[in-house]
Order: structure tokens, then sequence, then C-alpha cells
């Protein structure tokens, strides 16, 4: 359903005046600690408070509050709890980057790899997250496409680049200092509407009903709870925009700001989920974007509201992945291969934004499921996992870590391909042959990457 009518000009001037709102808040960030760290004008760290929502919000994805809804209409409050609980995610994420800090002296994940396990484990890890930044782009403006119009039409594809244009205009003014400051607005904005919404449908309900809609077996979404639960030990590390945070301020002040930003995000997604719990107890047509049927079947007003949550998501997750982008391109690849870019790290950053948000809307115009995003990456680096939560257990080597990044991505591109074995599956639910891949997976990991180590140490 295109917007035609009159008052869905409402529609392209709020999306007209976010751009201009940011734009407004973002300062225009000429030094290399405001640009790439997040500094002030006077060189001091982000504020913790302004951790915490930048955090908070950069993790709300627009398709993850999508998938979130999805899950709960198909599985009730046991999906939303499945998807809910990878922002447990974060939390550990803030944990273990603080012991890299303290023990280990951490300034960055790919320059930790470089010091401890090689230039080559350095590249592959970087190859992995500019995948990550790319999905993150066309995953997040296609969500954004959708409450304009079908996908792939004119009305799809100009909001979806409109949109685009205006998140990369005030990323290019101010880097990750304006990324930052625009989450604390970008995270009020999702919170008023996401409040909104759920009054107008949670009093349609009672508790008993609500909790009806689940049952716990794993055919009927624990599969994928289970899996959550094992990919939280990975996932966080292969995503710059939560863990570029991680080192932007004091460790004890990052390690509070990521706990309290994960407790917070797990809450707010199970409670998105009951968006969808509503849709099935409605009755609403299943659909790959529950929440924008809903709000269709609910009036223009509420398409407008849920419009308001999904920009603000979708800017937050945007203006951090370009962000991103422009520390590794600037910073951390240069560093890499053993070179300062100095001030000019700064232009060849932007141009990389630039270059992202052209390309990265590829898959966009192409018509590919947001879903494909996380479902592909999440097995493709569970290798990552033995790599920084179990580091200093055993001397670290480079055969241990590519035995286990390559096995995770291995499997990963196996369990794409339908080259997994049958017999691997845990249970006969949507997700069991995820899971089976994923534990047996993770098992094959943790051996790959700690017996180099113990025989480098038996050496000894």
């Amino acid at each position: 359903m295109e917007i035609t009518s009159l008052l869905g000009v409402l529609f392209w001037g709020f999306l007209l005046l976010y751009g201009v709102l940011m734009w407004a808040l973002s300062p225009r960030a000429v030094t290399l600690g405001g640009f790439f760290h997040g500094e002030d004008a006077e060189g001091r760290s982000a504020a913790p408070w302004l951790l915490t929502s930048s955090i908070f919000i950069s993790w709300i994805f627009a398709k993850s509050v999508t998938n979130a809804a999805n899950l709960g209409a198909t599985y009730g409050l046991v999906g939303g709890l499945a998807y809910a609980t990878y922002w447990l995610s974060i939390p550990l994420a803030g944990f273990v980057i603080y012991r890299l800090r303290r023990r280990f002296g951490a300034t960055g994940l790919v320059a930790f790899l470089t010091s401890h396990y090689g230039r080559a484990a350095a590249l592959a890890f970087s190859a992995a997250i500019l995948i990550r930044l790319f999905n993150e782009v066309w995953s997040n403006t296609a969500v954004v496409g959708g409450y304009y119009g079908d996908a792939g039409s004119p009305a799809f594809i100009g909001a979806a680049l409109l949109f685009t244009a205006v998140t990369l205009a005030y990323s290019l003014r101010g880097g990750l200092r304006s990324s930052i400051l625009t989450d604390a607005a970008q995270a009020a904005i999702f919170v008023v509407a996401l409040v909104w919404v759920l009054g107008l449908i949670l009093p349609q309900h009672s508790p008993r009903e609500l909790v009806s809609t689940s049952e716990w077996a794993l055919a009927t979404g624990v599969d994928l709870l289970l899996v959550a639960g094992l990919q939280v030990f990975s996932y966080p590390f292969h995503d710059p925009v939560l863990t570029d945070r991680g080192f932007i301020c004091e460790e004890r002040s990052m390690r509070r700001a990521f706990v309290v930003a994960g407790v917070l995000g797990f809450f707010a997604i199970l409670a998105f989920s009951l968006i969808g719990v509503h849709a099935q107890l409605d009755g609403l047509a299943a659909s790959d974007n529950v929440p924008a049927a809903l709000a269709r079947s609910m009036g223009l007003l509420a398409l407008l509201v849920m419009t308001v949550v999904m920009v603000s998501a979708a800017g937050s997750t945007l203006d951090s992945t370009f962000s991103s982008l422009a520390r590794l391109a600037g910073r951390e690849l240069p560093q890499l291969a053993g070179r300062d870019l100095g001030q000019k790290a700064i232009a060849v950053g932007m141009a990389v934004m630039v270059l992202f948000a052209l390309l990265g809307n590829l898959p966009m115009l192409a018509g590919t499921d947001i879903l494909k995003a996380t479902t592909i990456s999440g097995t493709m680096v569970i290798g990552l996992a033995p790599v920084f939560v179990l580091h200093g257990l055993v001397r670290p080597t480079r055969l241990g870590f590519h035995l286990s990044f390559w096995t995770g991505l291995g499997l990963g591109v196996a369990l794409t391909l339908g080259a997994i074995p049958a017999a691997w599956a845990i249970g006969t639910g949507k997700y069991a042959l995820l899971l089976g891949t994923n534990l047996y997976g993770l098992l094959l990991c943790c051996a790959g990457y700690l017996l180099p180590g113990l025989l480098a140490r038996g050496r000894a």
C-alpha cells in the first residue's frame, strides 16, 4: 500500500523534518578524536549517559524490531524472548572488552588481533565486519522504505534513498560524535513512540491472553531461544557499531554503560514483540512485516507513529554504521598496513561513507529479504567466541585463531548452502538444524582454538 492520500504528506514531511533535526543536533567534528572517538570540542570522552543511550538505540535496529514482532506473531512470547536474548550480547561484550583493555591493553579489536594473532587474523576479521556493515545499510533502509510503499515501488525506493541521504549528510558532518549525540534524540523518539503504540494494543488483552500464545517446546520457538543463547558469545564481536563504543571512555564507565544498555534493550525488544503477539491474537494474516501490516490495519495515524519508531531505530543504526566504516577505513586498516594517515584519515573515512551509502543500497533495490542480514551472519561468526572470550586461558596462537574463525565461517556457508547433514538437527522445529550447527560448531571452534594453545604451552 503506497501513501497516496493528502494526509500522507505527513510521512514525507516527517522524514525531511527528521533529517533537519539530526543535522541541527550534529556538531561539525574536525578533529580525529571527535570524528573517530566521539570526543567533544575540548577532547573529552562522551558522558556515560550519552554512551548508554547510544549503545541502547544503536542496537535497536529497524530490522530487529521488525523481526521481534514477526517472531511474536509466529511463536508468541517465546519468540519475543528468543530474539530479545540477543541483547544479552551487550553486557557480555562489555565485560569481555573491559577484560581485554585492563589485562591486555587492547585499544581496539583490530589492533588487538594484530598484536596477538597477526595481520592475517586482523584482515580476516576486518573482512567479516565489512560484510556486516554492508548488510546494515540495505537492511535498515529497506525497512524504512516498506512504510512508504511496496517493495520495489517508486515510493519504497524513494523513501529508502531519501532516508539514506539525510543520514549520510549529518554523519559526514560529525562522524562518531554526531552519531552519539543524535542517538540521544533518536532514543527519546523511539521510546515515546513505542510507549504510544503499546498503549493502543496492550489494554485489549489480559496477561493470561498474552502468555497463552506461547508453547515451551523446541518446535515452537525454544530452539531459536537456545540458538540465541549460544550466539551471544560471538555475535557482538563482529559488530563495530557496538564494539567501537567499548574503547572511547574509561573502562568502568564503559562496562556500566554496556550492562545498562543491554538490559534496557532486552526489555525494549521483548516489549516490541508484544505487537506481534497482539497481531496473532487479533487474527492478522501472517506477513514478513507484521508491524507495518498491523499499523495499516489500525489507520493512518498508527502507521505514522510506527514509521516514526522505525525511522528512529534505523537512523541510529545507519549513522553508527557510517561512523564505524569511517573508523575502519580511515584509521584501523591503514594502521594495520603500518601507516598513519593523520588528518587525511577523516577524508578517507568520509569517502568510504559515501561509497557504502551507494553500494550498500543495491540489495535493497534488488528486493533482498531483510532477515538474511541476520540469519546468514550469526552462524558464520561463532568462531569469534573463543578468540575473545577465552583469550588468555591458553597461549594465543595464530593457528588457533584461524582454526576457530574459518571453522565457524565454513559451517555458516555450509548451512546457507544446505550442506549441513540432517543428523546435526536438534529437535524437529524450523531452527533445529540451526541449533545443531551452532552447538556442535561452537564446540569445534573452541577445540580448534584451545588445542594449538595447549600444545604450544606444553612445548614451552
